[in-house]
């Protein structure tokens, strides 16, 4: 995949999350972090103390691949109790630990951004997270039924609103 590795840092902390995007263009909508079950981060931390982390991680860490990337399955989580900043806006954004996310693929940890991402729309509703629309097709699309996974216009994303996707990725 063609695309960028973008910094979080851990607010309070020294340490960083490294996340992959193939959508640079959309860090503005960037609400939560996910890093996958198997992440660094976890024991780094010693967030497998908690005893919900860690009875987490040991069930979702014993599905296979195919059973965790199905798309149609309820979206199960674990919030880390840590908070990352989102490095474009300075928002503190959560950071969850989700059976969706492959330590194989990318970092292992990704930068969830519901009003673009299906998979990421359905985490955020069944855990009540911000979903922020940050492309647009100049039509007003809607992001309160779905995603809006096409390209567009960046809105609500400062320095990038009124650029085409293709545009607002190179900028970025």
């Amino acid at each position: 995949s063609e695309g960028a590795n973008i910094k979080f840092k851990l607010k309070d902390n020294d340490k960083i999350v490294e996340v992959f995007t193939t959508r640079p263009d959309t860090l503005f909508g960037s609400t939560y972090l996910v890093v996958a079950p198997e992440h660094e981060l976890i024991s780094s931390l010693n967030l497998d103390k908690n005893e919900d982390i860690l009875s987490y991680c040991l069930k979702a860490k014993k599905k296979s691949e195919l059973q965790r990337l199905d798309l149609d399955k309820n979206k199960s989580g674990v919030f880390s109790g840590m908070y990352a900043v989102n490095p474009v806006n300075n928002k503190d954004v959560p950071i969850w630990i989700a059976d969706y996310v492959l330590i194989s693929y990318g970092t292992g940890a990704i930068m969830a951004v519901p009003g673009h991402d299906q998979r990421d729309y359905e985490f955020a509703l069944m855990y009540d997270l911000e979903i922020v629309k940050v492309v647009d097709d100049n039509d007003s699309i809607s992001i309160k039924k779905k995603a809006y996974t096409k390209d567009g216009y960046a809105v609500n994303s400062e320095f990038l609103n009124g650029l085409k996707t293709k545009d607002a990725k190179i900028k970025m």
